[in-house]
């Protein structure tokens, strides 16, 4: 049994669909209307029907005030680190603190080769997501002197300029599934985001092992690192089968996931308004309490 003791936080993933480019903006502010805390969006930067995540996530910030904003998550083979970290600080100064840094190692490499990017072999891409988060924290630290520097395989840094610095200290959440990629998150990483739809029974459970055990071996304590989870479902009046059934039923079950897993963010993927509404004023409330009772015995 795994419960870091994190506060919930629920969010939303509308599909950044192009053909009406309103329509993710939309649940995007609706997200923040019904009171939901975060809002992401997956990065295809390959697939022309999608926007550019980064573009979207820039024009909804100046169209809310309040909610967390990351890509769910940044694929980085098309996205140089450097830049990177200095268009999120920009975002993160912009939008008075509200940034996240979702990043993936690199998925669908076809695609990733046929807009120039470099194809990588799994452990090559661990270790070139590695060297990123390292290019990324040194330009978001704008103390030391000498200039960003780092002697990668994949990134080389030879003095940069550092920062700017973000408006607060943006976590970086890892899209992770296999071990080595876990044990990154573990060293490196302030929150782990798989999604539900592509675990296995005991899945979160053997991720957990390796993060903790990372994280031990790093100095760290195991809760420095968030646990979040992309989820989907559906709403109906009598339950038939998981995330399928009325609010009571993803509340219990949401609860079950946080006190057994350490899921402290739920992240619903759903272009449905209504969706969203019961998510955020049935589904929500409810998981809290029933997480905070459990927690108070």
């Amino acid at each position: 049994m795994s419960d870091y003791g994190h506060d919930l936080t629920f969010g939303s993933a509308p599909t950044p669909v192009n053909a009406d480019p309103t329509q993710p903006v939309r649940l995007a502010v609706l997200s923040e209307q019904v009171g939901l805390d975060l809002v992401t969006f997956q990065d295809h930067p390959y697939q022309p029907a999608f926007l550019d995540t980064w573009t979207l996530m820039t024009f909804v910030a100046a169209r809310t005030s309040r909610v967390q904003l990351s890509a769910n998550v940044i694929n980085l083979p098309l996205r140089p680190p450097a830049l990177l970290a200095r268009a999120t600080a920009s975002l993160d100064l912009l939008s008075g603190g509200r940034a996240a840094l979702g990043l993936g190692a690199g998925a669908f490499w076809d695609a990733i080769e046929a807009m120039g990017g470099r194809r990588l072999a799994p452990a090559q891409a661990v270790r070139a997501l590695e060297e990123a988060i390292e290019v990324i924290r040194q330009i978001w630290d704008p103390e030391p002197r000498g200039g960003v520097r780092v002697d990668g395989e994949f990134y080389r840094m030879v003095g940069a300029k550092r920062g700017p610095a973000p408006a607060h200290e943006v976590p970086i959440w890892l899209g992770a599934y296999k071990p080595r990629m876990l044990a990154l998150t573990g060293r490196r990483a302030d929150g782990w985001l798989p999604s539900l739809p592509y675990l296995q029974p005991g899945d979160l459970a053997r991720g957990n092992a390796i993060i903790d055990e990372a994280a031990t071996a790093a100095g760290r304590s195991p809760a420095e690192v968030r646990r979040l989870l992309n989820i989907d479902g559906r709403f109906a009046s009598t339950g038939q089968g998981p995330l399928h059934g009325p609010a009571e039923q993803w509340a219990e079950e949401l609860a079950d996931l946080s006190l057994t897993e350490g899921i402290s963010t739920f992240i619903l993927s759903s272009d449905d308004p209504e969706d969203l509404r019961r998510f955020a004023a049935e589904v929500a409330p409810a998981t809290r309490e029933l997480v905070a009772a459990e927690r108070a015995r």
